[in-house]
């Protein structure tokens, strides 16, 4: 039997929050990689002259996703059009899950008929009570993002079904973003979920077991990230700031992506 042949697609549009932007996966010149980065490199490896955008900022809300980023990718007439939105609603205290999925039909309507493939995410929760509080929120999310792919064409990467992604040796300090392994395995999952032929066919399978660390290391732990993440995200929370405020997109305009960018690999 003959194997169908990979796809070829010439270019990719990359909207959306941190994740997408790519914390914390972070580079030696301060800058940050991520998956998204890590894909357009895969891509283009195989397309010559093919361009990438990424419009992605850092603590965006699913509004200003929808406000800053959805019409101007609409116009870039890309191949792929990667959306991962809504996450950050859903941590807010208070969250209109009326209105997110409101926001969230009025992308997908304007961005599926832009492109050849527009690709949705059930995004990775990490293992711990964070997720547990607000599993539901996500939950109802996920099920949004699953009835707008069924409807609108669009595929689904199932990344908060994956073991590998609940580990929490695969998230960084700030325990809200994926390390740079954790990038790597997000970039598999959209890869394969492309269609291309799979380059780790067990990026979803934890790492291997190691022992826990012990109970001052954990309390050590828990300090640092009180004093250094949690209290400053709470801050920026009760103030109406972001993180994201005043920041431009990671990579504004639709321009050939150079292949010798280190794919992680």
């Amino acid at each position: 039997m003959q194997k169908n042949s990979p796809p070829t697609h010439a270019s990719l549009v990359a909207l959306g929050d941190s994740f997408t932007e790519g914390m914390s996966d972070l580079l030696p010149d301060g800058t940050y990689r991520g998956w998204a980065d890590l894909l357009a490199a895969r891509m283009a490896a195989r397309a010559p002259g093919f361009r990438y955008a990424n419009l992605a900022v850092r603590g965006k809300l699913i509004g200003q996703i929808v406000d800053e980023q959805v019409d101007v990718a609409a116009a870039m007439g890309a191949d792929v059009i990667t959306l991962v939105g809504g996450l950050n609603d859903t941590l807010r205290p208070k969250c209109d899950m009326g209105r997110v999925r409101g926001l969230l039909e009025e992308a997908v309507e304007k961005l599926a008929p832009a492109c050849r493939q527009l690709v949705l995410m059930r995004s990775p929760g990490r293992q711990g009570p964070v997720l547990e509080r607000f599993r539901p929120r996500m939950e109802e999310l996920f099920a949004c993002i699953d009835q707008l792919a069924a409807r609108h064409g669009a595929v689904v990467v199932d990344l908060y079904a994956a073991p590998s992604l609940a580990d929490p040796r695969l998230w960084d300090v700030d325990r809200l973003h994926l390390t740079a392994d954790g990038h790597r395995r997000v970039a598999e999952a959209v890869w394969q979920t492309l269609g291309y032929e799979p380059e780790d066919p067990d990026w979803h399978v934890p790492p291997p077991a190691t022992a826990p660390p012990g109970w001052v290391t954990r309390r050590v732990a828990d300090l640092r990230f009180t004093r250094q993440h949690l209290l400053p995200w709470i801050g920026r929370r009760l103030t109406g700031r972001s993180s994201g405020d005043g920041r431009p997109p990671k990579r504004p305009d639709l321009l050939p992506y150079e292949t010798a960018v280190d794919t992680g690999q």
